[in-house]
């Protein structure tokens, strides 16, 4: 009998023996929850100075429009995730009596912030793009406005032709601290570069002749991409702001998103300049594309339309490989500020209604003065 028991101590023994090393392994690395972040990346784009939900042309109420209406969306965004960022695509300063009166009739004094650039400081941007239309006002005009904006402002694809390099930052690193799903803060390096049609030459040219010029943004974007990941940047986002469209490519492609997402290093694309919807039926039979989910080519594109009217979402989850991030899954999408008759799915911002109200009265002012 005390044979028998003795066996069976040592059976015990052995087996808790054999367990224990490979318990003591699981506990001594990370648990997978660590190793992956979700984040969350909004849009907006084309928005050209529509920031109130204000029909100038008609003098009305107009809730189709408005980045007032846009900033509900975004805090709803936000509050969803522990995680977010958020860009502009560009064509944000003309469009609309606001802008026209602000760079034609009344300027911007010395010192003061343009009210654009006053909503995208207070909504926290983290980063925004030049547009095509930021240059119709002329350079001096923009470069004076864009000293009041508190974001990093990116193109890589204008070059000044005095000095043969990128007018603007043609980039930026964005160290962001992002907590994982297990709630371990970790540091992730952000990459944000932006491009625009090279047409402006022709389009702009009485303000840009002599002064930049463009190049093809496939080329600007290839260029740079092994320069951004070598200071480290884990994730890289275009701000492309040029449309969708499979056309055969060539360097003076004007749309020219779908030839981006074939560049292997490019993790996300925010679309704009042409007014579209992406994810949308519309474009259903673009080769390689996945309309439910949002890739093109594989690659996560967003694009929210056009005057506020819709924000672009893409949802990301990230996972810690041997030595990089790696996307694992995405899912892009849009919400509208308000349904197809017009009526509002978010209620205003009144925080920054107060920030614009002065100027957005101004102009109804001057229009009813003119007695438009």
């Amino acid at each position: 009998m005390l044979i028998k028991k003795s066996l069976l101590l040592f059976i015990i023994v052995t087996l808790i023996c054999q367990i224990r090393p490979a318990n003591y392994h699981a506990e001594a690395n990370p648990t997978p929850a660590r190793n992956v972040v979700d984040l969350r990346i909004l849009e907006t784009t084309d928005l050209h100075a529509s920031l109130m939900n204000y029909d100038y042309y008609q003098s009305k109420i107009d809730n189709k429009i408005g980045l007032v209406k846009t900033a509900g969306l975004i805090h709803q965004a936000r509050n969803e995730v522990e995680n977010s960022l958020l860009f502009d695509d560009g064509d944000h300063l003309k469009g609309n009596p606001l802008g026209e009166y602000l760079a034609r009739i009344r300027g911007i004094s010395k010192g003061k912030t343009h009210p654009v650039y006053r909503a995208f400081n207070y909504l926290n941007y983290d980063a925004i793009a030049i547009g095509n239309h930021e240059f119709n006002y002329g350079l001096k005009f923009l470069n004076k406005v864009l000293k009041g904006a508190k974001m990093p402002v990116v193109n890589a694809n204008v070059y000044s032709v005095k000095t043969n390099k990128p007018y603007f930052k043609p980039y930026v690193i964005l160290k962001r601290q992002v907590v994982s799903q297990e709630g371990t803060t970790r540091t992730l390096n952000v990459g944000v570069i932006g491009v625009m049609p090279p047409q402006i030459m022709r389009w702009d040219k009485a303000n840009l002749e002599g002064k930049v010029f463009a190049r093809p943004m496939v080329d600007a974007v290839t260029e740079l991409i092994p320069q951004m990941r070598a200071e480290g940047a884990d994730l890289i986002i275009v701000l492309a702001h040029t449309g969708i469209d499979s056309e055969p490519y060539h360097p003076e492609t004007e749309n020219a998103v779908y030839y981006l997402s074939q560049i292997p290093e490019i993790d996300v694309i925010l679309a704009g300049h042409s007014h579209s919807v992406f994810p949308g039926t519309v474009f259903k039979k673009l080769p390689h594309t996945n309309i439910e989910s949002g890739t093109i080519n594989g690659k996560p594109v967003v694009m929210a339309g056009s005057f506020g009217s819709r924000l672009g979402i893409i949802d990301l989850r990230l996972e810690w490989g041997t030595d990089k991030w790696v996307v694992k899954k995405s899912n892009s999408f849009t919400k509208a500020i308000a349904d197809e008759n017009g009526t509002s799915l978010v209620t205003s911002d009144k925080k920054l209604l107060k920030l614009i109200k002065s100027e957005h009265q101004e102009t109804v002012d001057f229009i009813n003065k003119l007695g438009l």
